[in-house]
C-alpha cells in the first residue's frame, strides 16, 4: 500500500541534523513517503553555519509543481525561507494546495545563526503564517514576529493570541526556552483560540538538540497526512521529538544531533 505522502519545502544542512535532511528522516521514521523541495543550500555543521545560498524562485516553484502535480501530498511542511521573494512564492503555491500545512517560521539556527531576512517579516506575517493549518514557532520566533516576549506559561497564551493574529487555524507554541530552562518540564502550548492543549515532558539534560524544531514539525505533519486530528498529530509529534531528544549525539566539536532513529536503534 501507498504511504502517506508529505512535503517539505525547507533549505539543506549539509551536517545533516536539521532542515530538509532531518524532515526526511523524521518521515522515514514515522512511516510516511517525504518528498523535498529545496529552498536553500547550506553550509552547515556542528559550530554553525559557514554560508547559505538562496534557489531562485522559479526553481521552488518548479520543484513543488513537479511533486504535487504528479505524486500529489497529504501534507505540506515549510522550513527555511530566507526572503521575502521565497516566502511570497511559497505562500502562493500552499494556498492552491489542498492538505494540511505546518508553518515552521524558521528565523535564527540552534547556533544563533540567521535564516531569515529582516525584510522578510512581513511577508511571512501576511503571507505565509494565513495559509497554515498549525505554525510552530519558537520563543525567540514569537518574539521576532509579534514582539511578545514569553517569561511563563501565562505569556505563552499570549504568544498564541498573537501568532493566531496573523491567520493560521493552530498554533503551537514551543516553550523549550522558557525561563532559561529553569523549568524541569518542556513545556508546549497548543491552541486554536478556543481549544487548549499543553503538552508537557521532562526537561531532559542533552546538549545534542540540533534539529529539534524541524522535527517536530515534520513529525506533526506526519501525524496530519496519517488522518491524525491536529491534536493527536500534535501529542504524537512531541513524544516523537522527546525520545529523538533523549538519544541526541555529539556530532563534531559543537553541538550533535537528535536522533532521527531512535525508535529502532
Amino acid at each position: 500500500m501507498t504511504p502517506a505522502r508529505v512535503l517539505t519545502v525547507a533549505g539543506s544542512d549539509s551536517g545533516g541534523g536539521a532542515g530538509v535532511q532531518a524532515d526526511l528522516k523524521t518521515m522515514l521514521a514515522l512511516g510516511v513517503h517525504g518528498m523535498s523541495v529545496i529552498t536553500a543550500v547550506t553550509a552547515q555543521n556542528s559550530l554553525g553555519v559557514q554560508g547559505a545560498w538562496e534557489l531562485p524562485a522559479e526553481a521552488v516553484r518548479a520543484q513543488y509543481r513537479s511533486v504535487v502535480d504528479d505524486i500529489g501530498v497529504q501534507a505540506v511542511k515549510t522550513g527555511m525561507l530566507s526572503s521575502a521573494a521565497l516566502v511570497e512564492t511559497v505562500a502562493e503555491l500552499l494556498s492552491s494546495t489542498d492538505a494540511p500545512v505546518v508553518v515552521d517560521p524558521v528565523g535564527v539556527s540552534k547556533h544563533g545563526d540567521a535564516l531569515l531576512a529582516a525584510e522578510a517579516l512581513e511577508s511571512v506575517r501576511e503571507r505565509l503564517l494565513p495559509t497554515a493549518t498549525v505554525a510552530t514557532p519558537n520563543l525567540d520566533e514569537v518574539a521576532q514576529l509579534t514582539g511578545v516576549r514569553v517569561e511563563d506559561e501565562a505569556g505563552m497564551r499570549r504568544a498564541a493570541e498573537a501568532i493566531l493574529a496573523f491567520g493560521p487555524r493552530w498554533a503551537l507554541i514551543k516553550g523549550g526556552h522558557l525561563a532559561g530552562s529553569a523549568s524541569p518540564e518542556a513545556v508546549d502550548l497548543l491552541t486554536d483560540g478556543t481549544e487548549e492543549h499543553w503538552l508537557r515532558t521532562p526537561r531532559l539534560d542533552n546538549r545534542h538538540t540540533h534539529g529539534t524544531g524541524c522535527t517536530l514539525a515534520s513529525a506533526l505533519a506526519s501525524g496530519l497526512a496519517k488522518g491524525l486530528t491536529v491534536a493527536e498529530a500534535a501529542r504524537a509529534a512531541k513524544e516523537y521529538v522527546t525520545g529523538a531528544i533523549a538519544a541526541g549525539f555529539a556530532l563534531g566539536a559543537g553541538i550533535g544531533p537528535v536522533d532521527h532513529g531512535w525508535r529502532v536503534r
